[in-house]
């Protein structure tokens, strides 16, 4: 989420795991957003992170922990709302929600299933960080981004991860784009597959592509070896996409049906599913 672009790598069609003890899974742990309509989201899963300075890439919203930005439906979902309006010196508001210092998960397989909103300027993600972030900072926390998404282009997704070396607009991954089209007309699920020394992406069933140390610039640094804590958060504006304009909306959502993680029912040590 940190990044501007992407230095994009192809989709290698036998990249996906053959071993089907590793691909046999069992669910550790997950949020399916039940609640009561307008409640908040479970405060033993997530928090805010409260601002609106930009978070690093001139984004244009402030984000709370208003019920106006991040509530429940009452059906079981997750909304995430964007409000052009102004607010603490900022022209939109919006939410970021976090799992910091309340749940952190290790290797295997996370996902989320979420409608997206279309819009120029509207920039939702589903990405993590190492939970060493306090310690070592940005980069060297290692950022994956599981699901980036520009509203500009709502048939392209982006999945990709940042380290010393491969930040920000340097930054390796993969971009997916939905033979159907839009991406924005439905929910999706959208997903990583982590071992010790390999990355995949999945879109529904679909494999977006992978990233193993062997794609890093020479002599970068594979630091993806920790647990992460996960984020949730609809941007506006920025440097990573177009900025928003009379055509955007005034009101965007970002619906998530479910958060899960997985573990290897069979664990893999310290090898390589490729």
């Amino acid at each position: 989420m940190l990044g501007t672009s992407l230095m994009l790598l192809l989709a290698c069609g036998g990249c996906a795991p053959s071993d089907d003890d590793a691909n046999e899974w069992t669910l550790v742990w997950s949020d399916e957003f039940d609640g009561a309509a307008g409640s908040a989201p479970d405060d033993a899963n997530w928090t805010f992170d409260v601002g609106g300075d930009g978070w690093g890439n001139e984004q244009l919203e402030f984000d709370t922990d208003r019920r106006e930005n991040a509530d429940l439906d009452g059906n079981g979902f997750l909304r995430i709302t964007a409000i052009r309006e102004d607010f603490e010196g900022n022209t939109w508001t919006s939410a970021r929600m976090s799992t910091q210092g309340l749940q952190s998960f290790g290797m295997g397989r996370i996902e989320a299933s979420i409608r997206l909103p279309v819009g120029r300027g509207l920039w939702p993600a589903f990405w993590s960080l190492g939970t060493d972030f306090p310690d070592v900072g940005w980069p060297s926390t290692g950022e994956i981004d599981i699901m980036e998404f520009r509203g500009e282009m709502p048939e392209q997704v982006l999945g990709s991860v940042h380290g010393p070396g491969y930040s920000g607009g340097e930054a390796v991954g993969n971009a997916y784009t939905r033979p159907e089209g839009s991406l924005a007309t439905d929910f999706h699920v959208y997903a990583v597959e982590w071992d010790p020394r390999h990355i995949a992406w999945f879109v529904d069933d679909d494999l977006l592509g992978t990233v193993t140390p062997g794609d890093l610039p020479p002599g970068a640094p594979w630091v993806f070896d920790h647990e992460v804590f996960l984020i949730l958060n609809l941007a506006v504006g920025g440097t990573f996409l177009q900025q928003p304009d009379a055509s955007t909306p005034g009101r965007s959502v970002m619906g998530v049906d479910y958060v899960r993680v997985f573990e290897r029912t069979v664990p893999i040590a310290g090898r390589s599913l490729l």
